[in-house]
């Protein structure tokens, strides 16, 4: 199960990233931009097949992959008097001529209206935007058929489970020793299969209130009125101060009220936009994760060479999150639990991919739709000032700062890829 796990998951997130190069592809020739290539993949072509005037292909290196268009760099901008600039005789300028005759080699007579530069700054844009885009989409119909499909897990107010002793949050896995004082939920004879229908006289129909209540009664003696078998029993357990997690969440513990029990979970259904407020959450959460990349990069670089654990927030790449998907299909839990993770794993890895491409950075997508936006406002501002509307931003001009971001990310990408392999994250722990 943990192999079938494992290439279901991969080819299904070949299947994202044919998908986000899918949504480049189609805004592209929607807007008359000619695509000679779309290619799954890097490296040799295993197998490819011509339809019109795009060649589509799936290639060895299973990390990515593009889509080719015309005309991605402007030719030399023009001086005052029209004549073409003089080429630099710097390396970098070299660098620069040498990647924008390349660019315009497959650029024909023909071809004037079908270059990428060519188009209109907000047509650059959406064509750059457009595989993000899938990929916000993807995320949304995967998380979607996972919480409104199916649900997410909620306890409610039937008893699965009586602690038998009372142990330290820190220790709570573990199993009871002679000296462990009992629960009060096993003092006062609760049972799996019951169901709380009132502390106090107040009636609970909700977990959260219920749970509330008995963190503020530390030291009382409360009474609970609980079904069992048909029958409305009441029982009178104590309460003790005990070290429990913090609710909503947050890491650490507090000193509450404890009862001793583990609710019951059922799925509950939710609805478009309880999907909003979790892709809302995760844009936070890819926020924060974006700001402490370095650190983050630091604590796998630890975790590949120098046997430090790996955080479970780690960043992970294709091999690591195959795993990920194969462990997820190995669990010993029932099929629907393994259904729901499996839909949520992929459709936060699909979240994480768009929000990583929409960087401002080139070569990834936010680059180029950055360098978009940035014409629409030189050319407003040009015709508000009522002077002569100005050609494409030049992009070329980054290319050296682009080859230094492309080789940064095949580095981290390598990285990943040997932690993934050597220490990889773990859903058991």
């Amino acid at each position: 199960m943990l192999a079938l796990g494992v290439v279901l998951f991969f080819l299904l997130l070949m299947a994202s990233i044919a998908l986000h190069e899918l949504g480049h592809l189609l805004l592209a020739k929607r807007f008359g931009v000619r695509c000679p290539q779309y290619m799954v993949g890097f490296g040799p072509t295993i197998r490819s097949w011509r339809r019109g005037e795009t060649e589509y292909g799936i290639k060895w290196i299973p990390f990515g992959g593009y889509v080719r268009m015309i005309g991605m760099l402007p030719p030399r901008p023009q001086d005052p008097e029209g004549r073409l600039r003089r080429s630099s005789t710097g390396r970098f300028g070299q660098l620069v001529d040498s990647a924008r005759k390349e660019a315009l080699e497959e650029v024909g007579p023909e071809d004037g209206d079908r270059v990428f530069y060519a188009k209109k700054w907000w047509q650059k844009a959406l064509i750059s935007f457009a595989g993000p885009l899938m990929n916000f989409f993807l995320a949304f119909v995967l998380l979607g058929i996972a919480l409104m499909g199916f649900g997410v897990k909620e306890p409610t107010m039937t008893v699965s489970a009586v602690a038998k002793c009372v142990v330290p949050a820190a220790q709570a896995a573990r199993e009871c020793r002679p000296g462990d004082p009992p629960t009060p939920a096993a003092q006062a004879g609760l049972r799996p299969g019951d169901e709380i229908v009132s502390f106090d006289g107040v009636p609970v129909t909700r977990y959260e209130r219920f749970q509330r209540l008995v963190r503020d009664s530390a030291g009382r003696q409360v009474r609970l009125e609980v079904r069992r078998d048909g029958r409305e029993l009441v029982l009178t357990p104590t309460l003790i101060a005990n070290r429990v997690a913090t609710l909503n969440g947050r890491s650490g513990t507090v000193t509450a009220g404890f009862l001793g029990i583990v609710p019951l979970q059922e799925y509950v259904r939710q609805g478009p936009f309880d999907v909003l407020a979790l892709m809302g959450d995760m844009t936070v959460r890819t926020l924060e994760a974006f700001a402490t990349l370095p650190q983050k990069m630091a604590g796998v670089w630890d975790a590949s060479f120098r046997g430090a654990e790996r955080a479970p927030d780690s960043p992970v790449g294709v091999v690591g999150a195959s795993r990920i998907g194969g462990e997820v299909l190995a669990a010993d839990v029932r099929a629907v639990d393994k259904v729901v993770l499996f839909l949520l794993v992929l459709g936060s890895l699909n979240f994480g991919l768009a929000a990583f491409n929409l960087i401002p950075l080139l070569p990834l997508d936010g680059g180029n739709i950055a360098g978009s936006l940035w014409e629409g406002v030189k050319r407003t501002f040009a015709r508000l000032a009522g002077r002569p509307v100005p050609g494409p931003v030049d992009v070329a001009k980054a290319l050296p700062l682009t080859y230094v971001v492309g080789a940064l990310l095949l580095v981290m990408g390598l990285l990943i890829a040997y932690a993934d392999l050597v220490n990889p994250i773990r859903l058991s722990g």
